[in-house]
């Protein structure tokens, strides 16, 4: 007998990034986070990249809220263009709303969105949706995982966990809550798979902080340290060892600085007073006393670390005797502009500390050990793999054959595709739009298409030539001297002879054509000889672009 319960993955599976889910009873939907994922190194002049959820478009009416589990931009990041298209209810923590609150400000969105705080414990019912809260250790405070109870049964959503026994906050997983859910019977749970080649178990948040202090007390300058903005319990680590050393902080990076702002008012960070001084006041400190705190870890052209490492940051300048720190793992994709920050730091004299050098960085996901007591705590009877690249939801799913559960009840899949769920057993069905929406400065998804960044690519490979001509359509004939500019075709000194030849290119292509054919005709022709031209000249083929101004 089929159910009414459906769940759609509509990011986070098969990629690291832009986690959402969708979870649809009879004619009511919940959504659970809205994250967006940094783009790959071919994705020229993409800012980021958020869930396809156009699934959703035609069912606005349906979707009764949207609950975010946790601070961290690959869940909260979408949040403003989602609730362009759908102005629901958020739930969150008191922490994930405070940030939240910093990114709707920003999108000037804030006066809108109806914000709900919550807390681990409580419950709330949303349609025939019974949401259950609970605790679960991470890289930020008030991480939640939830249980949602439907009438088809009880869907266990695990968020990103690890199981740290010593947590910064000092607030562990809530392991009775989850033997509680256990008790219930667990139709289905979704678990974080990030770590799921990992074997053992994740180091406690705690081993940063004796690195910290080795990095600190070894530091003879200023010490730079690098993490992600919302990364609030790094930041809380950093400041304890910066105040054990005496050491003033300073911020760089408005979106740190605001997150900052709003966990300090929310009592989330402890800064000891007169402790921050701003960057400028800096300047009259002695080296050994400062520490800057920065956004950038994963190597982002814009970002403050990047900037610094181009010599090109309008308030500061890495100086020989700086000691940086990345305090950050290294997200799939990004190894390589991370690589060539490093060792642009490197040749401006600072030494850089990162890991694996030193653990100034454990991961806030559950290796192989946690992830299997979670499948033996809860012993679901089926299982979905979420948070990974396709290789960590295989392992997962490995895992959880390896404790007993049936293979045809685990569900490995990417995005887009629908989980149905019949006589209590998984089943996967069609699959829906789950793919990539680029964001480009103001720009937003079928404008920055494709074909844009496949355009983009070809610019950047091979360059563009630009023909600009008069031309008498009644003649057939050119008139004049065609202007050839190009671009990223030729170095500077060899571009004069090469403009030369494809000038006499152009006026050779014009003297073959009859009278009376259309100016289009005329372009699409010097077009195609251009482009051979330049192929037998350079073999590359250049993006031409072709433009004849009539008589």
């Amino acid at each position: 007998m089929m159910s009414n319960l459906r769940i759609i993955p509509l990011g986070g599976l098969g990629e690291v990034g832009k986690n959402m889910m969708a979870v649809e009873y009879g004619e009511d939907i919940l959504v659970i986070d809205a994250g967006l994922m940094f783009p790959e190194s071919d994705m020229y002049g993409v800012d980021f990249i958020i869930p396809d959820y156009s699934y959703l478009r035609d069912k606005k009416d349906r979707v009764r809220a949207i609950f975010v589990t946790h601070g961290h931009e690959d869940h909260i990041g979408a949040l403003p263009f989602f609730l362009r298209e759908f102005p629901v209810p958020v739930y969150a923590t008191r922490l994930t709303c405070g940030l939240i609150e910093v990114k709707l400000r920003q999108a000037h969105m804030l006066r809108e969105t109806e914000l709900h705080t919550c807390a681990p414990g409580d419950v709330l019912s949303i349609g025939p949706f019974r949401i259950e809260p609970f605790h679960v250790c991470h890289s930020i405070p008030d991480t939640v995982g939830l249980g949602v109870t439907t009438p088809a049964g009880l869907i266990i959503h695990s968020s990103d966990f690890k199981f740290d026994h010593t947590p910064v906050d000092g607030r562990p997983t809530d392991f009775a809550k989850l033997a509680e859910f256990a008790g219930r019977g667990v139709l289905v749970l979704m678990a974080d798979s990030t770590n799921a080649t990992e074997p053992g178990t994740t180091p406690s948040e705690q081993v940063v902080t004796q690195a910290l202090d080795d990095v600190m007390r070894k530091a003879p300058g200023r010490v730079i340290i690098a993490t992600f903005a919302s990364l609030i319990s790094r930041i809380q680590q950093v400041i304890d060892v910066a105040a054990c050393y005496g050491r003033r902080v300073a911020i760089a990076g408005a979106t740190m600085a605001e997150n900052v702002k709003m966990a300090m008012r929310l009592g989330y960070l402890r800064i000891p007073e007169r402790m921050m001084v701003s960057l400028g006041e800096m300047e009259s400190l002695p080296p050994s006393r400062c520490l800057i705190l920065a956004t950038g870890a994963q190597g982002e052209p814009t970002a403050v670390l990047s900037r610094l490492a181009l010599g090109q940051h309008p308030s500061i300048s890495v100086q020989p005797g700086d000691t940086v720190v990345l305090s950050s793992h290294t997200i799939p994709g990004n190894e390589e502009m991370i690589h060539r920050v490093i060792n642009r730091l490197f040749q401006k004299g600072a030494d850089v500390v990162y890991h694996p050098l030193a653990p100034v960085h454990v991961s806030g996901h559950a290796s192989q050990e946690e992830q299997k007591l979670l499948l033996n705590i809860l012993r679901p009877r089926n299982f979905v793999p979420i948070h990974g690249e396709l290789r960590h939801l295989k392992q997962h799913a490995k895992i959880a054959a390896e404790l007993g559960i049936p293979r045809e009840r685990v569900a490995v899949v990417e995005n887009g595709y629908v989980l149905y769920f019949e006589d209590d057993c998984i089943r996967v069905g069609e699959r829906v739009p789950g793919g990539y929406v680029f964001v480009d400065g103001s720009w937003v998804g079928d404008a920055v298409g494709p074909a844009v960044i496949r355009d983009r690519e070809s610019l950047a490979m091979a360059g563009v030539c630009v023909v600009v001509f008069r031309y008498s359509p009644q003649r057939g004939a050119l008139l004049g001297t065609p202007r050839l500019t190009v671009r990223g075709v030729a170095a500077r000194d060899a571009a004069e002879e090469v403009i030369a030849g494809a000038t006499e290119v152009v006026r050779r292509t014009v003297q073959d054509i009859r009278p009376r054919t259309p100016s289009a005709t005329v372009e699409r022709q010097i077009q195609a000889a251009l482009s051979e031209f330049f192929y037998q000249q350079t073999k590359n083929r250049p993006e031409v672009i072709a433009i004849a101004v009539e008589e």
